[in-house]
């Protein structure tokens, strides 16, 4: 696969755009009225109750934020800094309690990441009260006999969906001890055979059970951890401590490329309620190592060649699947099937057991087509990357600087 053209990167920004506008159109909205705040509505067509955020999808809004950040990475304007800042606000005013006041350490990382990253957007040279709060929450969280934190407070639990994001979180920060902690208990526990990140172990009085699932976003925020982690390192001049985590990203993006892709390269199957942000999130971070990997090495540049061909290769499948409502673009649950349009009635995302479950029609819930978002600002940042590695004497887009547009802010 060559790389893209010029025009091709203008055309996923275009397309990204398009996303941007679907989500702002249909799902963007005041919290109860409040000047200055701004949240996503969790369906469309949307029920009275979830109108007025009386179900509290913490973690979602969080993708939100991160969307939203993405986006004015793409092409800054003061319009969207400020849908970032109201969002901001209106996550901090329906919390009903500081933000940190969460039991999930996953929802806690999610939203850490995100406020960093709107940070940069912002200008802000320091973290807000809030993300300190959370890493704070995050690090006061860690089980000190396992050494990794649990899923929720006082669980048997331990996840990656807590401990990868955590891990990124911490890496962000500085914290390498803590990120490298908790990706060495992952790889060292947790990989199958095929290479793949399993979700977890729970504990009992039987003993450790591992959970076996393969879910796409656990091998996601892998990826983005050890990547972070040997960037830090490198930026530290560790080279050979840092091999160890890239090689860690290469062999994980060579089994999701085997066993999670199609023949085509695109990342298939997709749910709805939480699911449905599961493959954005793997998306996310292999723009990550697209675009973040070192261009020093073989393996790495190898790498990155197949991280931008899922990217790609997925988003045009979906742009495909897509179903066009008043011009915007309403995205598929499963990227390489046909989008079903969202009728009103029948079952709407509802919280059960710690999790959101999927509306009968998958399509109506904002994470699937906040994943939908998501891979069409990462094949925008990854083509727009490729151009520029191309012609490095062209001049960046406007914007360029400051937060990696995949999701990494720059130190």
């Amino acid at each position: 696969m060559m790389g893209p053209t010029r025009a091709e990167a203008e055309n996923w920004a275009y397309r990204a755009d398009m996303a941007e506008q679907a989500i702002r159109d249909r799902h963007a909205s005041r919290l109860w009225g409040l000047p200055r705040t701004n949240l996503a509505v969790v369906s469309w067509p949307a029920p009275t109750r979830h109108k007025l955020f009386l179900n509290w999808n913490y973690w979602w809004q969080a993708h939100y934020l991160d969307c939203l950040v993405d986006a004015g990475r793409r092409l800054p304007s003061k319009e969207k800094a400020r849908a970032v800042r109201d969002t901001i606000r209106g996550i901090r005013v329906r919390n009903l309690a500081p933000v940190a006041a969460n039991r999930y350490y996953d929802d806690r990382a999610w939203l850490a990441l995100a406020l960093g990253r709107a940070d940069a957007l912002l200008g802000r040279r320091r973290p807000r009260h809030a993300a300190a709060r959370l890493h704070r929450a995050l690090l006061d969280g860690i089980d000190p006999d396992a050494g990794v934190l649990p899923w929720r407070e006082g669980d048997v639990f331990l996840n990656v969906p807590a401990n990868g994001p955590a891990a990124i979180a911490f890496a962000r920060q500085g914290r390498l001890d803590e990120a490298r902690s908790l990706v060495d208990w992952v790889f060292d526990t947790l990989i199958d055979d095929d290479g793949l990140v399993m979700d977890g172990i729970r504990l009992s009085a039987a003993g450790p059970e591992t959970v076996r699932r393969i879910y796409t976003y656990n091998q996601g925020v892998m990826i983005g951890a050890c990547l972070e982690i040997a960037l830090a390192l490198r930026g530290r001049g560790e080279r050979e401590r840092a091999a160890r985590y890239l090689t860690r990203v290469h062999n994980l993006v060579h089994a999701v490329a085997r066993h999670l892709a199609t023949p085509g390269n695109v990342i298939a199957g997709g749910g709805g309620g939480d699911g449905g942000l599961f493959n954005g999130i793997l998306i996310r971070y292999l723009a990550l190592a697209a675009t973040g990997l070192p261009d020093d090495d073989r393996m790495s540049r190898a790498t990155r060649r197949i991280c931008r061909r899922m990217v790609l290769c997925t988003a045009e499948a979906a742009w495909q699947h897509r179903l066009e409502v008043d011009g915007l673009p309403l995205f598929p649950a499963d990227w390489t099937a046909d989008a079903s349009f969202p009728q009103g009635g029948g079952l709407v995302a509802a919280s059960a057991g710690g999790a959101v479950h999927s509306s009968t029609v998958r399509e109506r819930d904002l994470s699937t087509q906040l994943s939908g978002w998501m891979l069409m600002e990462a094949a925008a940042a990854v083509s727009a990357f490729s151009v520029r590695a191309e012609d490095p004497g062209d001049p960046p887009p406007s914007g360029e600087g400051g937060p990696d547009p995949a999701g990494r802010p720059t130190r």
